[in-house]
């Protein structure tokens, strides 16, 4: 696993991909840290955090879309595939290297709390809240585009795809408002992502809410593992 994640990680910057993930990520949370936090004239950043929802939903995909779908497309997956090296381990190698882009981009976060705290208290423990649940959901949203990215070796595809999929994922709020039939609601509000998400921006920590952000990473990489088994046997 340790040599699929410094591979891809490599790739990460050598494709200058990093550099335009992290860029647009700094440039929109500057923006809602200005527009939400200083000029609100206060020290929550939920604002912010919560604004940066929809910036990781199109974002996410960007990041994901070629993971596996360029290895497929160039036909390197079937060296990938026979190496003697389990699945698992070629998934999780690709997975954490995403995940660890997305953790230094969302480590700005610290940079503008230090700021506040030239100019007023910060409250560290909604600050390190909404880091967390801002962690746990894109470590969801990446194992979603992952998958995706398994499906197809046209990057575009992927990427496009894995949009459609998040975007679906935020608009069960809004579907279930529109349904009267009960247990598909119950259904529907037990699989949003975005409600789960604000509970943490408002200050209301729900393990349950963890649970579910760590099951979605758990069972779409499962698929994805399922995917490649199916393409080595094949």
């Amino acid at each position: 696993m340790g040599a699929i994640y410094r591979r891809e990680m490599g790739a990460f910057f050598t494709s200058g991909l990093a550099y335009v993930f992290l860029s647009v990520f700094f440039l929109f949370s500057g923006y809602f840290f200005y527009a939400g936090t200083l000029q609100s004239g206060t020290t929550d950043t939920s604002a912010m955090f919560n604004a940066l929802f929809l910036v990781v939903l199109f974002l996410i995909p960007i990041l994901t879309m070629r993971l596996l779908s360029e290895e497929k497309k160039q036909k390197t997956d079937q060296g990938l595939l026979t190496a003697p090296i389990g699945l698992w381990s070629i998934v999780l190698g690709k997975y954490f290297a995403a995940l660890t882009l997305f953790i230094i981009a969302e480590s700005i976060s610290f940079v503008y709390a230090l700021i506040l705290s030239a100019y007023g208290t910060v409250v560290w423990a909604t600050l390190i809240a909404n880091y967390f649940a801002m962690l746990i959901l894109g470590a969801a949203f990446i194992a979603v585009g992952l998958f995706i990215s398994s499906l197809t070796e046209n990057q575009m595809a992927s990427a496009v795809a894995s949009f459609l999929a998040l975007m679906l994922l935020y608009m069960l709020d809004e579907i279930e408002q529109s349904i009267s039939i009960e247990f598909i609601q119950k259904i529907l509000s037990a699989l949003s992502f975005y409600s789960r998400f604000t509970e943490f921006t408002m200050g209301i920590f729900n393990l349950s809410s963890v649970i579910f952000y760590i099951s979605a990473v758990f069972i779409f990489n499962f698929f994805t593992v399922r995917i490649l088994e199916k393409r080595r046997w094949s």
